[in-house]
C-alpha cells in the first residue's frame, strides 16, 4: 500500500466528490491568483485545487473574511498561503520596522515552521520577507529579524506577545490576520493570549480563521474577529477521513507495551506515529521500544526546539521509522508516507482523536489507526465513537491480555472540557505556550514522496478477526518482549 503525502493535488479526484465538495473552478489558473505565485505552483508540479482552496481562494482575492471547516490533509494552508501572496503582489510596498504585513497565527512550532516553508515555497517568484517568532529559541535572532519589518510573520501566540510587550513587535500596519488551527489554539489555552494581539490589529483588515472543528468557543471567536465571513465547509465536522481502517484491541494495560513493540515488528508497518498521553510515557515507550530491537524518537513539550527537529527530520528521512508523540504532533506534521497512527493511550479530549488517525491516509491515500483501549480509557473510546458516529471494529489482543468486559470500569485521567483551558494530552499550553511553540520542518506542499509501501497483505499487524499479528522472530505467546525487527532500517544500529 504506497503511500504518500501531498500538500496539493497533482490530479484530480477520481472518486466522485461529495455533493459539497463539487466546484466549477478546477484549476489554479482560473481562480484569479497573481502571475508569480501561478509560476511558483506551476514550478511545483501542481494545476488543481483541493476542495477548500477552490472555494476559499476567491474569497479571500475578493478582500472576504472566512470560516474555513476542514480536516487535516485537505490543504488548509495553502488555502490561505496563495490568495495572501496574491494580495501582496498586487500591492508591494516595504513594511515598515517592527511591523508585519501578514499575521499567522499557530499552535505550535512545528506548524509554524511548516507555514514558514509553504510561503517561501509558493512566494519563491516573489521572495516575502518571513519571520517565525515561536518559544523554545532566545529571542535575540527574532528581534533583529523583525526590526526591519517582514511581509510575513508567522507566530505562536504566547512568544508573540512577549515581543509586543517589549515593543519588539507592532501590529499596527497589518492588513490580514490568520488563525490556524483554532480549535487546537483553544484547547492549549491559547484564547486570553489570541484577544489580547487581535486587539492590537488594526479593525479594518481581513481575518481568515481555519479549523478542523467549530465547536461554540470557536464559534464565538468567529463572531467576534470576523466581519461578514464567508464559511467554507468541505468535510462533515469531527468526521475521521473514511479512508483510514480503524481498529481496536482491548487490552490489559500492563499488556500494552510489549503488544505495541509486537504490532510495530509486523512487516507491514512502513512509518508509524505512536501517540501517548503524557510526555513522561512517550519517552517510557521510546525506550522500551528501543529494548526490543526498534528504533523511535520521540516528540512532546518537554523536548528543546533542537531535539525535537532532530526527531522529525529522523522520522521523515526514514531514520526513524517511529515517531512516539504526544498531541502536540496530532495537527500540522506532514510527513509523507505515515502508513500507521497507533493510539498506545486513548485521548481524553474526543476530537483528538480524529486529528491523531488523520497524520495518515493524507492526499487521497489509505491508512490504518490502531487503539489500544485498557480498562480505564473505555470511556474515552464510546465518546469517540459518539463523536464520529461510528463503530470502531474489535480486534483480539494475544491471549491472556484481554480485558475482562465484564468487570467494572476503572476511572481514567481527567476528561478535558472544552473551556478553551489547558489540554492535560501532553504539550498543553501555558499563558504562552512558550515550551510548545518553535522549529521544525517539512516538505512544503511539494511534491508528494513515497516512503515505500508495505506489503498489502496484512492488517494491523496481522490478519483480523482476532489472530495474532505477525512476528518477525520468536517470542512468548503472552505479550512477552518482541523481537529485534530483521529489517536493517528498523535498528539502531543501521542508522
Amino acid at each position: 500500500m504506497p503511500i504518500t503525502t501531498g500538500f496539493l493535488n497533482k490530479q484530480s479526484q477520481k472518486r466522485a466528490a461529495p455533493e459539497h465538495e463539487r466546484v466549477i473552478l478546477t484549476q489554479f489558473t482560473e481562480l484569479g491568483l497573481a502571475e508569480p505565485v501561478l509560476k511558483a505552483i506551476t514550478a511545483e508540479g501542481y494545476t488543481n485545487p483541493t476542495p477548500i482552496q477552490a472555494q476559499a481562494i476567491p474569497a479571500l482575492l475578493k478582500g472576504r473574511d472566512v470560516v474555513g471547516i476542514a480536516q487535516t490533509g485537505t490543504g488548509k494552508t495553502a488555502a490561505f498561503v496563495l490568495p495572501l501572496l496574491s494580495l501582496l503582489a498586487t500591492k508591494p510596498s516595504r513594511p515598515a520596522p517592527r511591523t508585519a504585513r501578514v499575521l499567522i497565527l499557530a499552535p505550535t512550532r512545528e506548524l509554524a515552521a511548516q507555514i514558514a516553508d509553504s510561503v517561501r515555497t509558493y512566494g519563491s517568484h516573489m521572495r516575502p520577507s518571513v519571520a517565525v517568532v515561536v518559544g523554545g529559541v532566545k529571542p535575540g535572532a527574532q528581534i533583529k529579524q523583525m526590526s526591519r519589518g517582514v511581509d510575513f510573520l508567522i507566530a505562536t501566540p504566547g512568544r508573540l506577545l512577549d515581543h509586543m510587550d517589549t515593543r519588539a513587535i507592532s501590529l499596527a500596519d497589518t492588513t490580514a490576520v490568520v488563525l490556524d488551527e483554532a480549535d487546537q489554539m483553544m484547547d492549549l489555552g491559547f484564547m486570553p493570549a489570541i484577544r489580547k494581539v487581535m486587539a492590537a490589529v488594526p479593525s479594518k483588515r481581513q481575518t481568515l480563521l481555519f479549523s478542523a472543528t467549530m465547536p461554540k468557543p470557536i464559534r464565538a471567536l468567529a463572531d467576534d474577529f470576523l466581519r461578514d465571513p464567508i464559511e467554507i465547509a468541505v468535510t462533515p465536522e469531527s468526521k475521521p477521513v473514511e479512508r483510514i481502517e480503524q481498529a481496536v484491541y482491548m487490552i490489559k494495560g500492563n499488556a500494552k507495551p510489549d503488544f505495541l513493540a509486537e504490532l510495530l515488528a509486523a512487516d507491514d508497518m512502513d512509518r508509524a506515529i505512536v501517540f501517548t498521553r503524557t510526555k513522561h510515557g512517550a519517552d517510557k515507550v521510546v525506550r522500551h521500544l528501543g529494548n526490543n530491537g526498534l528504533y523511535a524518537e520521540a516528540i512532546h513539550g518537554n523536548k528543546s526546539q533542537n531535539q525535537r527537529i532532530r526527531a522529525l527530520d529522523a522520522f521523515k528521512s526514514g531514520k526513524a521509522p517511529i515517531l512516539v508523540a504526544t498531541d502536540i504532533a496530532a495537527r500540522g506534521i506532514d510527513v509523507d508516507g505515515v502508513s500507521h497512527v497507533i493510539n498506545f493511550d486513548m485521548p481524553n479530549i474526543s476530537e483528538s482523536y480524529v486529528h491523531r488517525i488523520g497524520r495518515t491516509a493524507r492526499a487521497g491515500k489509505s491508512g490504518i489507526a490502531i487503539s489500544l483501549v485498557g480498562n480505564d480509557e473505555r470511556a474515552y473510546l464510546r465518546d469517540i465513537e459518539k463523536l464520529t458516529g461510528k463503530s470502531i471494529s474489535r480486534l483480539d489482543p494475544p491471549a491472556g491480555t484481554a480485558l475482562d468486559l465484564s468487570l467494572p470500569e476503572e476511572e481514567g485521567p481527567h476528561k478535558q472540557q472544552r473551556n478553551g483551558g489547558r489540554s492535560r494530552a501532553g504539550g498543553g499550553g501555558s499563558r504562552g505556550g512558550h515550551s510548545r511553540n518553535g522549529g521544525g520542518s517539512r516538505s512544503p506542499g511539494g511534491k508528494p514522496k513515497s516512503a515505500g509501501s508495505s506489503q498489502g497483505g496484512k492488517k494491523f499487524g496481522g490478519k483480523p478477526g482476532g489472530q495474532r499479528p505477525a512476528r518477525s522472530g520468536g517470542g512468548n505467546s503472552g505479550g512477552g518482549a518482541a523481537p529485534t525487527r530483521s529489517r536493517g532500517s528498523w535498528s539502531p544500529a543501521s542508522s
